[in-house]
């Protein structure tokens, strides 16, 4: 079970619960997680795409690449800059 937890109030009004957990059964990367609970993630496809969303997995900043599993804590905040492109510093 990996608990997903929703920060900035842009993404906590594109969704109903700022906190959910999704199971897994294997280690993947969060891309994988996303297309795996897509109904979960669903709303945050847009922000995703334009690179506003920092992931962070157990404290750490990560990448839609990083690997989570089982235990793990993923929070998405809303992050935006237009000098610094976004979120796309640390989230190629």
């Amino acid at each position: 079970m990996i608990k997903v937890l929703v920060f900035g109030q842009t993404l906590q009004d594109a969704i109903e619960e700022p906190e959910f957990e999704c199971d897994v059964s294997e280690p993947m990367t969060v891309r994988e997680l996303f297309a795996t609970h897509a109904e979960k993630f669903e709303p945050f496809q847009s922000f995703l795409q334009s690179n506003q969303v920092m992931v962070t997995i157990n404290l750490k900043i990560s990448t839609l690449e990083s690997k989570i599993k089982d235990g793990d804590t993923l929070k998405l905040t809303h992050q935006f800059n237009p000098e610094l492109e976004g979120a796309r510093w640390h989230n190629p």
